[in-house]
């Protein structure tokens, strides 16, 4: 009788020791997705803003353009 506890706690001691690698294994994924996500969105607002920054210098007469080179 013994040895069946002993071997219900070991079975015990390796499932816990199992989900916690698994819940670890998890919180890493979803870490690195977050930072995959944020660096996306971060790309996508600095592609947004250098074409709106386009748009605006290209609406700037060539004079202003020329002026604003000189200072």
């Amino acid at each position: 009788m013994r040895n069946v506890e002993r071997l219900t706690s070991l079975k015990s001691e390796l499932l816990d020791i199992f989900m916690s690698m698994q819940v670890a294994e998890h919180e890493q994924r979803s870490r690195t997705a977050a930072q995959r996500n944020l660096r996306a969105r971060r790309g996508i607002e600095l592609h947004n803003e250098f074409k709106r920054l386009s748009r605006d210098i290209a609406q700037l007469p060539e004079d202003e353009l020329a002026e604003d080179e000189m200072h």
